[in-house]
């Protein structure tokens, strides 16, 4: 079987993770998670970074002063917790203040200075507190480092140990002219391939006066600076130092998944210290771009950080992996609001993907007494599941997972416009329908069945339990893609019912604002404006025009049959026969009352409104919608 190492950044642990941090742990278990069912045998590598200066300080702060490391094992707790809750799948949890990550930093420093690249020297400069880094002149925007705008460098002068960088520019620079995929996307190698080209410095990778950290094997007195002890953790989690034949197994990383602001670490420094200890480089290396907060960086030091806990709770782990897979292209920055979030969660869920499971087990029960099976050939539906699929693994495999989503959802919404085409409960008014009717209810089950598979990565319990509603009984973590997302015309399938699985997020109403007390009058005008309250109780909805006909003995009335995203179509009378035939209608998309009580007009039910705008003795224009607002979504 093929293997697949992956990792991520290591984390500072002087405070909670936010969303940002997020972000790279959820796209890179959708990685892994995808990798496996693809087949790979996968290792996926999370964990803590624990020698900092900053988080030293902090565990002092919360009274830790004797035993630092019982901090650090409070914080692995909290951020476990988190990367639990989100179904972060990680096979291997390292920290830096493990014993066996202590030899294997001690045995590639020990390496690197064996090769003649570390050497003792005086260093002078800037440097950054915060991303406990040494920064360049040329490197700071205004005299402040750009990734910590609010904190001002330190100017050092100290003896340290320094590695060789400046000696590997020339095979770096041939590292990623002759193999370009070692760094994604191309805006990172781009800017890494200035970088080297405008020269290298040698870096230091000691501190002197320090405890907090693993001591130098040739220097006892000096421990390892931060940057070089944290990118360490990656040869150390397979076995480095410790366990030669699991290290041969695994090694190289397959995959270092990291923030934009650290791809020099990666991609210079990281790759020299290992052909400085005669090791392979990984294989490849991307850096993906920021979350922001309503457009600005999402950071816990400029104060615009979520807390990934908080965002999961509110619609549940899988809705916030969605977002954050699907809304985001991938290698991009991308922006996070609650108001977006929400919007997507009606959007893509509620309205979408969970009324297509819903209005599927509501048919199967009342048509087919949930038991259904192919009869002929199969619909569109599979030439659709097919294309979405090729679409799906070509994304995937170019880490485009925003694109991978996109492909999934094609099948969710090639359904749910396959149900308003065929009409299923037409077709069950017909018994010469029958076998037509079960060949609809079959192919809209296997498309959901693949589109559950396409979503395993994303959507790892939501897409378990939408697979077991359609009679997938298979553990998930025994599906295939090769196999399983792939369409099947065969067997039966027990359609499974079940609750909502995401209600509709209705906003919260606003208060009212207290108004200042106006002057009294003899005669105050009769305020007839209604309040926000009620207005919100009035549920305007975008709905799709199926059949539309002419009411006898009525030169106003249009009797319509539309689809507003339930399991049935509705029947609404609207007084727009002297502006439209009947047949300019037809799939047209309009906005209804959706919540108005039946009322009888010419002898016939109308179940809601639709509106239209008109001049004073004009004719009726209906209200536009823009193209691609599914049936069901409700209009704000």
């Amino acid at each position: 079987m093929a293997k697949f190492f992956i990792t991520t950044a290591i984390d500072y642990v002087n405070s909670r993770p936010h969303l940002g941090t997020a972000y790279e742990k959820v796209t890179a278990d959708v990685i892994a998670r995808y990798k496996r069912l693809s087949g790979f045998d996968v290792h996926f590598l999370m964990g803590n970074d624990e020698h900092s200066q900053n988080v030293y300080k902090k565990a002092i702060e919360e009274g830790f002063h004797d035993n630092p490391v019982g901090y650090c094992d409070r914080m692995e707790r909290e951020f476990r917790a988190v990367w639990d809750e989100l179904h972060c799948s990680y096979d291997d949890f390292i920290r830096t203040t493990q014993p066996r990550h202590r030899v294997a930093v001690q045995k590639m420093a020990q390496a690197c200075y064996d090769a003649g690249d570390i050497y003792e020297g005086v260093y002078e400069g800037w440097y950054c507190v915060s991303c406990e880094a040494f920064k360049q002149e040329k490197d700071l925007v205004g005299g402040k480092c750009p990734e910590h705008p609010t904190l001002t460098p330190e100017w050092i002068r100290e003896k340290n140990f320094f590695f060789r960088l400046s000696k590997y520019q020339d095979a770096l620079v041939r590292l990623f002219r002759e193999t370009p995929s070692v760094l994604e996307p191309d805006v990172r190698r781009n800017e890494i391939l200035r970088l080297l080209e405008a020269g290298l410095e040698d870096i230091s990778v000691s501190r002197a006066g320090q405890l907090w950290g693993i001591p130098l094997p040739f220097a006892p007195e000096n421990v390892v600076y931060v940057w070089f002890d944290a990118l360490i953790n990656y040869v150390t989690a397979v076995g480095y130092g410790e366990d030669e034949a699991r290290f041969k197994t695994w090694w190289p990383a397959d995959l270092h998944v990291i923030g934009k602001d650290i791809t020099r670490f990666h991609t210079v420094i990281w790759p020299a210290m290992l052909m400085s200890a005669g090791i392979a480089v990984p294989r490849q290396v991307f850096g993906h771009g920021w979350i922001q907060y309503g457009g600005q960086r999402m950071s816990k030091s400029l104060g615009t950080s979520v807390d990934p806990s908080e965002a999961a709770k509110k619609f549940g782990p899988d809705p916030l992996r969605l977002y954050l897979v699907k809304e985001i292209a991938y290698g991009g920055d991308g922006d996070f609001t609650w108001e977006r979030y929400q919007e997507r969660y009606n959007v893509d869920l509620a309205n979408n993907l969970g009324n297509l499971v819903s209005r599927l087990s509501t048919m199967a029960e009342k048509y087919r007494g949930l038991t259904l099976a192919p009869d002929g050939a199969p619909g569109r539906l599979a030439s659709v599941a097919a294309d979405a699929l090729t679409r799906y693994t070509a994304s995937m495999d170019r880490f485009a997972l925003h694109d991978g989503a996109a492909a999934a959802f094609s099948i969710v919404d090639a359904a749910n416009e396959y149900i308003a085409q065929t009409a299923p409960w037409q077709l069950a008014k017909d018994p010469a329908n029958e076998a037509r009717l079960s060949g609809v209810l079959f192919d809209v089950a296997e498309a959901i069945r693949v589109a559950a598979v396409l979503l395993l990565p994303i959507m790892p319990t939501s897409a378990a339990e939408i697979l077991r509603r359609v009679g997938e009984n298979r553990d998930p973590g025994e599906l295939r893609l090769e196999r399983d997302g792939r369409w099947r015309d065969k067997g039966r399938r027990k359609i499974v019912k079940g609750a909502s699985m995401w209600p509709r997020a209705e906003d919260k109403t606003v208060e009212e604002t207290t108004q200042p007390i106006a002057p009294a009058t003899p005669a105050p005008a009769v305020d007839t404006r209604i309040t926000i309250d009620d207005f919100m109780k009035t549920e305007l909805r975008v709905a799709k025009v199926l059949e539309a006909e002419a009411v006898p003995k009525s030169k106003k009335l249009l009797k319509l049959k539309v689809d507003v995203g339930e399991p049935e179509p509705r029947q609404i009378l609207a007084g727009i026969a002297e502006a439209y035939q009947p047949d300019q209608l037809v799939g047209r998309t309009i906005v209804i009352v959706a919540n108005l009580k039946p009322a009888k007009l010419m002898g016939l039910e109308s179940n809601g409104m639709v509106l239209a705008a008109s001049l004073e003795g004009g004719a009726p224009q209906l209200l536009a919608v823009a193209e691609g607002i599914p049936p069901g979504t409700r209009v704000r």
